[in-house]
């Protein structure tokens, strides 16, 4: 394994439990990667009200990722880089989760919009976000400050279809990748958890070849991409796993933990 000098880790379905909870393991595994002059940060698809009660408990003193790397915030969830999703293409995408029959929410940098209170993710999200939604009639007032666009269905397969339907329409002018198999997310345009791995790996002055990345979604591969190490979940795709250098445990099975561990014994 290269010597790891920085640690970004996706956040659901790898550093959180499939009750969102983080564990004691977890923790101690971060902490001792700080012990071990190992940097570490997260990202993730999440907004950043929905990131924030992790950095104090890992300690995290480096930038995160919010809405797939799109919007970077220091610590203190002050912005540090923020990109918006044309409007154009923020229509065109509403219009394509629509045909799909798909349940729509749209992120501003600061409000989690829906049009359903009792949609069937709405109380997942709750939970896992530690946030209620603004319920709207429509999103018209908010086409021109969307941060991302989500499309939930527990059709896994249908949303697959809808995804390769939004990368053919939206090109290059957004972003389109699943970060669950019941969430399709859309967001800005040339930005996503690879750029955000390099654009810290600059901010700290060392080699993405020096940065370890983990996470189980198709939203990981991009970071998994520009990294030296990968770590693939053990409840990630096959798809996932080939992509990665090397594969964990489950979220289930401290996978994350176990990871570090494994970075931290080759660090001895």
């Amino acid at each position: 394994m290269n010597r790891i000098a920085l640690v970004v880790s996706d956040v659901d379905g790898t550093l959180l439990t499939k009750e969102k909870l983080l564990t004691e393991r977890a923790i101690g595994a971060v902490r001792k990667l700080h012990e071990a002059g190992i940097g570490f940060t997260i990202t993730s698809s999440r907004p950043t009200l929905g990131m924030r009660f992790l950095i104090e408990p890992l300690g995290i003193t480096v930038p995160i990722g919010a809405f797939n790397g799109s919007c970077i915030v220091d610590p203190a969830l002050k912005p540090v880089e923020q990109h918006l999703i044309p409007e154009a293409a923020t229509r065109r995408a509403l219009d394509i989760l629509g045909k799909f029959g798909a349940e729509i929410w749209l992120f501003t940098s600061d409000l989690w919009l829906a049009r359903d209170p009792n949609g069937q993710y709405v109380s997942y999200e709750k939970l896992a976000i530690r946030a209620d939604p603004t319920i709207v009639l429509d999103f018209t007032s908010y086409l021109s400050s969307a941060r991302k666009i989500v499309g939930a269905s527990a059709d896994a397969a249908g949303l697959q279809r809808c995804e390769a339907e939004m990368q053919e329409a939206l090109g290059t002018r957004a972003t389109a990748v699943r970060s669950q198999s019941y969430y399709l997310d859309i967001t800005p345009p040339g930005v996503n958890k690879g750029t955000f791995v390099q654009t810290i790996a600059r901010r700290l002055g060392i080699s993405a070849d020096l940065v370890a990345t983990i996470g189980d979604m198709q939203n990981d591969l991009a970071m998994f991409h520009v990294s030296g190490t990968s770590f693939a979940m053990g409840n990630a795709t096959d798809d996932v796993k080939r992509q990665a250098t090397h594969v964990t445990a489950s979220n289930e099975d401290e996978g994350f933990a176990k990871a570090m561990e494994t970075i931290l014994a080759s660090a001895q």
